[in-house]
């Protein structure tokens, strides 16, 4: 049992390990799969709905064969670091569709972005838009060059 303000149980946490790996499973498949009726595993489907802990499902996409081949690790460092420059920071920033993730982090830089865009000419532009308007100390960008493990559920066996 994990701890928390949440009664979640083994079956609960078998039921988001599932969902993690095949969020298309059926809810036969799905009570199936952790042991439980269809009824008490629809029960806490809806149950951990409620409670926030699934927060809807998503499809794996691949984006290279989409043409959005270059994935690119942002890092940035700041000179400003107000609630008013932040949020606008943060505004701007949400508003660019290359980025699928954001992250405000600790240690020697300020913000971690990650950029997924079509090659280099497609991260540039991404680029002058990202720095349009806001005085940024440092961008720099890392280039990945392969995905080892991308997207990999959370083990949720070692909340048990």
């Amino acid at each position: 049992m994990i701890e928390s303000s949440f009664k979640i149980d083994a079956f609960d946490l078998n039921i988001l390990a599932a969902l993690q790996k095949d969020s298309s499973l059926s809810q036969r498949d799905l009570a199936e799969k952790v042991g439980l009726s269809q009824n008490a595993c629809w029960r806490r489907l809806q149950r951990l709905q409620a409670l926030g802990l699934i927060r809807g499902s998503h499809a794996d996409i691949d984006l290279s064969a989409l043409g959005l081949d270059l994935t690119v690790f942002v890092m940035i460092r700041t000179r400003h670091h107000s609630k008013e420059w932040s949020d606008g920071f943060r505004q701007h920033v949400e508003r660019l569709p290359e980025v699928i993730d954001f992250y405000r982090i600790g240690g020697d830089w300020d913000y971690l972005i990650k950029v997924v865009t079509r090659g280099m000419r497609g991260y540039d532009a991404f680029y002058q838009k990202l720095i349009t308007n806001f005085d940024l100390a440092t961008v720099t960008g890392f280039f990945s060059m392969e995905a080892i493990i991308n997207n990999r559920p959370v083990d949720l066996s070692r909340l048990k």
